[in-house]
C-alpha cells in the first residue's frame, strides 16, 4: 500500500505569496515614484514653454516696470524684453565659456551697463551682448568685439541670474552668468549693491542688432520626452503587479496538476488484485464433453 500524499502546506503557500506580492508592490512603487518624477519635470517644461511662448514676442516694457533692486526677476517675467538707457563699462566685459550657439563652440561676450535714466538710475544690468567663435586653436576668442560708448539704448531680453559656478576659470572669465561672480571678474568696478539680480539678453542697441556678434539662440519650445517616460514607468508598474498575480496562479496551477497526478497513481497502486475465478461443477462437465468430441 503506498503512502498518502502529503497536501502542500497552507502557511508555506501564504509565506510564498506574500513574498511575491511584496516583491511585485516594492517594483511597482518604484516605477510609479519614476513615473511622478518624469511627470514633474514635464509639468515644469511646459511651464518654461508657455513662459517662453508668452514672453519672447512680446511688446518691450521699460526696465522699472519689470525689475526691483534687490529683488530677484519675477518667474513669469524670464524672456520679456526691456528698454533702458544707459553706459557700458567695456573694460569690466567678461567671457562666458563653454556656452556653444548651434552647436558652434564661442564665448558669450558679457558687459555691464549702468543705467542712466528712470527709476533705476545707477544701477547695473549685466548684458550678454552675444557671441564670438572659438580661435582656430581653441585657446580663447577669435575676436573681443567693444561695445559702442557713449549713451546706448538698449532693447533686452531679461533672464533669471544664474547659480554661482562652483570651479575657478581663468581671469577675465566665468563659466556660468552669475552676476556676482560676473563683477568679480571684470575687476569689481562697480558697488556690489547695485547690481540688479538678472541679465539681459540683448536684442538691439541703438535700434540695431551688433553686426561684430553672433546673434544669441532662440530658446527651445520641445517639450521633449518627459511625458512619455511617466506613462512607460506607469505601465511597467502595472506589468510588475500584474506579473506577480500571474506568477502565483502558475504556481497554484501546477502545484494543484501534481497533486492530482500524485493522487492517482496512489489511487492505481492500492487497488486490490482481481481474482481468477476458481472453475465450477459445470465448466468441468462442460470441458470434459469437448474433450470427448475432439477424441
Amino acid at each position: 500500500m503506498a503512502e498518502p500524499v502529503p497536501p502542500t502546506p497552507a502557511g508555506h503557500d501564504a509565506r510564498r505569496a506574500a513574498a511575491v506580492l511584496g516583491v511585485a508592490l516594492l517594483v511597482a512603487g518604484i516605477c510609479v515614484a519614476a513615473g511622478l518624477w518624469q511627470w514633474n519635470r514635464h509639468a515644469d517644461r511646459s511651464a518654461a514653454v508657455e513662459i517662453v511662448r508668452s514672453n519672447y514676442e512680446a511688446a518691450a516694457l521699460p526696465v522699472a516696470e519689470v525689475l526691483t533692486p534687490g529683488e530677484p526677476l519675477p518667474e513669469d517675467a524670464v524672456w520679456q524684453p526691456v528698454t533702458l538707457e544707459g553706459t557700458y563699462d567695456d573694460e569690466s566685459t567678461v567671457l562666458l565659456r563653454n556656452r556653444p550657439v548651434g552647436g558652434q563652440p564661442g564665448y558669450h561676450v558679457l558687459t555691464p551697463l549702468e543705467i542712466s535714466a528712470g527709476p533705476l538710475a545707477g544701477e547695473v544690468l549685466v548684458v550678454d551682448r552675444g557671441w564670438v567663435p572659438t580661435a582656430a586653436r581653441g585657446s580663447g576668442p577669435a575676436l573681443e568685439p567693444a561695445a559702442p560708448t557713449g549713451v546706448v539704448e538698449v532693447t533686452a531680453r531679461l533672464r533669471a541670474d544664474e547659480a554661482p559656478a562652483t570651479r575657478d576659470a581663468p581671469a577675465g572669465q566665468v563659466h556660468t552668468i552669475s552676476t556676482d561672480q560676473v563683477r568679480e571678474a571684470g575687476g569689481g568696478r562697480w558697488a556690489a549693491d547695485a547690481t540688479l539680480d538678472a541679465y539681459g539678453s540683448l536684442m538691439t542697441e541703438n535700434g540695431s542688432a551688433p553686426v561684430d556678434l553672433g546673434a544669441l539662440a532662440r530658446p527651445s519650445t520641445d517639450l521633449g520626452s518627459h511625458l512619455s517616460y511617466a506613462f512607460q514607468w506607469w505601465v511597467f508598474a502595472l506589468g510588475a503587479l500584474g506579473g506577480g498575480v500571474v506568477l502565483l496562479r502558475r504556481e497554484r496551477a501546477a502545484e494543484v496538476e501534481d497533486d492530482e497526478l500524485a493522487l492517482a497513481r496512489a489511487s492505481a497502486t492500492d487497488r486490490p488484485a482481481r481474482r481468477r475465478r476458481r472453475p465450477t461443477v459445470d465448466d468441468e462437465e462442460e470441458d470434459a464433453l469437448l474433450d470427448a468430441q475432439q477424441v
